[in-house]
């Protein structure tokens, strides 16, 4: 009697490149191109690298801001904290550096832990009370602005930037690239290796997608919401300190002009506004492509109600192009 024969089971076809490719991200740096042609044709400085590197240095400070953001809107959730949660990060870094030599060494992270205890708030009252985002971190961010006004006195702050975050902010470790760069990278690659290599990243990803089946699966779902907001409140202030460092000093209201270019990097970056998909990568074309694009405004010296209406245009424009959820997963 013949042994049966086997049949080897037919190999998975494999993904097109279109599949392959992540079409918003591409999409995005395809923009960023563009406009970096359409800037040369009125001024050739637009490819010289000295500012190609300024507009990385001033596209850092919403890049971090904005990675904090991406944790956030990874959870189906949103942070509308995130301008006086940047002005408290920078007013409080400079307020502990007016202390002495040991109020300079503590004031970067004093900043920080500011920021973070207001992210805490956030994610407490989002994952235990069940408050929707939107109502908490605008109360939140009202809170904040009142606490920095009361504490300043109505009046802009006094106190000045620390030495090591004027060094952060605005000095050079390597020639030619400034260090603000150098801490987007550094905090880019962390944002990477949590969300792509670790528990906690997987578990940002699976309540994006459906909080209910990631609770279900065994996945700590309040921890991990209230994790997010503490680090989208440390990244914020994180900004701030260096905001502060860049102009040597903190201001009321310095966080008011990053909170829809930090939604919008995330977004314009491919990652879903409703949560659950989104890679870095877009985040950061995302954040060089706002900034180029506010940049080049400013150049051809647009007025400024101009200049509201072509971005928020082009916003508009690019996110029925492929910031969609139905195109999205």
């Amino acid at each position: 009697m013949s042994e049966p024969t086997t049949v080897a089971p037919a190999p998975a076809p494999r993904a097109g490149w279109r599949q392959q490719i992540d079409m918003p991200v591409l999409m995005a740096f395809l923009c960023i191109v563009l406009l970096l042609l359409l800037g040369s044709l009125y001024s050739p400085n637009f490819l010289s690298p000295q500012y190609l590197l300024q507009q990385l240095k001033v596209g850092a400070f919403l890049g971090i801001i904005a990675t904090g953001m991406m944790f956030v809107i990874l959870i189906g959730q949103i942070d509308l904290s995130v301008p006086w949660t940047v002005a408290v990060g920078g007013m409080m870094a400079s307020l502990c550096a007016a202390y002495g030599v040991a109020g300079e060494v503590f004031a970067i992270p004093f900043g920080i832990l500011c920021g973070v205890a207001l992210g805490l708030v956030n994610g407490l009252v989002v994952a235990y009370l069940r408050v929707p985002s939107m109502i908490i971190t605008l109360a939140v961010n009202s809170v904040a602005q009142g606490l920095m006004i009361f504490m300043s006195g109505g009046f802009a702050p006094q106190d000045s930037a620390s030495p090591a975050m004027r060094f952060l902010a605005a000095g050079t470790l390597i020639p030619y690239v400034p260090n603000a760069v150098l801490v987007w990278a550094a905090t880019g690659l962390i944002a990477m290796f949590v969300l792509g290599r670790t528990t906690f990243g997987r578990a940002i990803y699976g309540i994006g997608n459906k909080e209910a089946a990631a609770y279900l699966s065994g996945v700590p779902t309040q921890r991990v919401i209230v994790g997010a907001f503490a680090l989208c409140g440390g990244l914020a202030a994180f900004g701030g300190v260096l905001l502060a460092g860049y102009a040597g000093k903190a201001s009321q209201g310095m966080g008011d002009t990053y909170l829809l270019p930090a939604i919008a990097a995330v977004v314009l970056g491919g990652t879903s506004i409703l949560g659950g998909r989104g890679k870095y990568l877009g985040t950061i074309a995302g954040a060089i492509l706002i900034t180029l694009l506010q940049s080049i405004l400013s150049v051809m010296q647009i007025a400024e109600f101009a200049r509201q209406i072509i971005y928020g245009t082009l916003i508009v424009l690019m996110l029925l192009l492929y910031g969609r959820d139905k195109g999205m997963r």
